[in-house]
């Protein structure tokens, strides 16, 4: 019997194949990990290639010209990610989100689109099916994956500035044309939209107020995201998070802001209204202020591996079971083991720690272009 043949760009982070129980039971939806969380949202990363190299994520000094990323053998089929996606569902999953690396540079994307806006919820219900995008081709492709049943589109901008933008994202992109991919989102109807805008204290946070300005009165509710120390790469420190608390202050002074109800348990972002009508934005606090208790996201990397948490050394490798031809059956049911051992609340360990990226578990994090956000 020949052996089996692993590409080496497979052994880059570790991981297990999930033990499937010799007795199982079919999923209720109500699955809970330890600290009772629901397994509620699955971001589901398609390729970890991405034509921007920004520093907070791909830094051009690790992913050059000769960073080998994933054979295309690795990665899942659109197929077995449909079919990974209807056993999530079955245990609860509401939410999915496609994400990368940037997802769009997966050929016939629209086509996955499709298969998994086919899904319903255990209630019957279409799932709220999005993605998130760095808008580079967003232009050219949102009637497609508006047609395929995409229903929302998250947007990554992290400054309105050209010079900014492209320092930032490091591939001299121009603003103005994922400017055009947001104005072509909402053309075709892909909303509510969001934008992601990650803030470093001396890099970008000049942008913050020229943000909330451009997009107030627009129906895009714009979102700072606190700098976060995810993966080994970016060379993360402290002194550059802008904690959230600022980023409302700034913001609330130029334009008066007033609080906002969560919509539902497990948001990661706090919201606030403009008191002039002039729609929302939110802050996601990751750093200063950690959202794991209520925590109910789950993340599938290009090639089939669970990561219960966004700052995890380890996945659960999925794509084992389902070609080693496990049923649906036996799948669900290591997921479910998975699930129901989860105890992973790392940015409430970080904080507890002084807010030193030091109280990681041991072990190579995974990076955020191979998770996905």
């Amino acid at each position: 019997m020949a052996d089996k043949v692993i590409p080496l760009a497979d052994l880059r982070y570790a991981s297990s194949v999930p033990v499937v129980p010799q007795h199982s039971t079919a999923p209720t939806g109500l699955l809970a990990d330890t600290l009772g969380r629901p397994l509620r949202d699955l971001r589901i990363s398609v390729t970890d290639r991405c034509n921007f190299r920004c520093s907070y994520c791909m830094p051009k000094e690790v992913f050059d010209k000769h960073y080998e990323f994933l054979p295309h053998s690795s990665l899942l089929s659109f197929e077995e990610i449909a079919r990974l996606a209807g056993v999530f569902v079955a245990h609860g999953t509401h939410k999915i989100r496609l994400t990368g690396g940037e997802p769009l540079l997966r050929k016939n994307l629209e086509r996955l689109v499709g298969m998994l806006a086919a899904l319903r919820t255990v209630d019957g219900t279409p799932l709220d099916l999005t993605l998130t995008t760095n808008g580079s081709v967003l232009a050219r492709k949102a009637q497609a994956l508006k047609d395929a049943g995409l229903q929302r589109i998250t947007v990554s901008l992290d400054a309105l500035d050209d010079s900014v933008f492209r320092r930032m994202n490091d591939a001299d992109f121009p603003v103005a044309d994922v400017l055009a991919g947001i104005d072509a989102a909402q053309r075709v109807g892909l909303g509510p939209i969001k934008v992601n805008m990650v803030v470093k204290r001396g890099t970008n946070d000049d942008q913050i107020v020229a943000m909330a300005r451009h997009f107030r009165h627009t129906g895009v509710v714009l979102r700072f995201i606190e700098y976060m120390d995810v993966g080994a790469t970016n060379g993360w420190r402290m002194d550059e998070v802008l904690p959230s608390a600022e980023v409302v202050a700034r913001v609330g002074a130029a334009f008066p802001l007033q609080p906002l109800d969560a919509q539902q348990t497990g948001e990661t972002a706090q919201r606030w209204r403009y008191a002039d009508g002039g729609g929302e934005i939110g802050v996601i606090s990751s750093v200063t202020q950690a959202f794991c208790s209520d925590c109910n996201r789950a993340r599938l990397s290009t090639e089939g591996k669970l990561y219960l948490c966004l700052f995890a050394n380890r996945g659960h490798d999925l794509r084992a079971l389902l070609r080693e031809g496990r049923s649906d059956a036996e799948i669900s049911a290591a997921i479910g083991g998975v699930w129901n051992r989860r105890a992973d609340r790392y940015s409430e360990l970080r904080s507890e720690a002084g807010a030193q990226p030091s109280s990681a578990p041991a072990g190579r994090r995974v990076e955020m272009h191979y998770i996905g956000g």
